[in-house]
């Protein structure tokens, strides 16, 4: 396993494997990785030559100080896990100056609406960071393929967009999203919850079925009501929003049309942590 720290080094190293002919794929991530993780590299190891990993915590994409002091770190642990997969992975892990330079900052996209819904109301300059981050190690890598978890299916429609957007070279690919026995969708902020909690937080996929299941009979704001009433009777999360949207648009339905694919999206609390999952639904 060869790790780099420096871009230099790296753009080096991509250079010579690339004169020979091979593909380079990279699973971004900002570590404390877990079998989801694992599930993306399994993924690139199958669908190129040289997989890179880049284990990097971003700044610029937490509009709260406090979340991303939090975040969990754990660099040795994640080494063994990718090491485990296969020696041959490549591991990028710089720090911030690193990898912006001096000015640490996100630039500002047009994502054609994509980040002012969901998450981006509630987390005000996340997809600028988002965008920004993936676009320097885009830049850096120069990946043939990109793969992202579909659980973050709001980040992964906006690197679709990035990449049209910027005539960025790279293939973007979305992953199923792994989930634990309970159904809870696998996230490095599970790691935070207490026993308790992770036990609880199983109703938000329990949710999400039920969701699925009503969404053939059922309309949009009936199902949005039902759910907005199921938490409401929870005493151990709370909930910040759930929409049902338009897979292309991520925007907000109100009458289901034949040949459209749609969501459901949640973002709930247990304690202070901020938990997302989604589910496809059958139209």
């Amino acid at each position: 396993m060869q790790v780099f720290r420096e871009k230099q080094p790296l753009i080096q190293a991509i250079q010579k494997i690339k004169s020979a002919g091979k593909s380079v794929g990279l699973v971004p991530t900002m570590g404390a990785l877990h079998d989801g993780h694992l599930s993306l590299v399994k993924n690139a190891l199958r669908r190129s030559d040289q997989v890179i990993v880049s284990i990097f915590v971003n700044p610029t994409q937490f509009d709260n100080p406090k979340d991303l002091e939090k975040y969990p770190r754990n660099l040795e642990r994640d080494l063994e896990l990718l090491k485990a997969e296969t020696p041959d992975i490549w591991v990028f892990s710089p720090n911030a100056n690193e990898l912006y330079g001096e000015h640490i900052s996100s630039e500002k996209f047009d994502f054609e609406g994509l980040e002012s819904v969901m998450e981006g109301e509630f987390r005000h300059g996340h997809f600028d960071g988002v965008g920004t981050v993936v676009k320097h190690l885009f830049e850096t890598i120069t990946p043939e393929k990109a793969f992202f978890g579909e659980k973050d299916y709001q980040q992964l429609q906006i690197i679709r967009k990035l990449t049209d957007k910027t005539g960025l070279p790279v293939e973007i690919i979305g992953c199923p999203i792994l989930r634990e026995e309970s159904g809870l969708a696998r996230s490095s902020r599970n790691e935070r919850l207490s026993s308790q909690n992770r036990i609880e937080a199983a109703f938000i996929y329990e949710t999400l079925t039920g969701a699925s299941q009503l969404f053939g009979t059922e309309s949009a704001s009936y199902i949005t009501n039902w759910v907005e009433n199921r938490f409401k009777d929870n005493q151990h999360l709370k909930l910040e929003y759930f929409q049902i949207a338009d897979v292309e648009t991520l925007k907000k339905i109100n009458i289901k049309e034949k040949g459209k694919q749609y969501r459901a999206f949640i973002a709930a609390y247990a304690d202070d942590i901020r938990l997302i999952d989604n589910i496809a639904l059958d139209n």
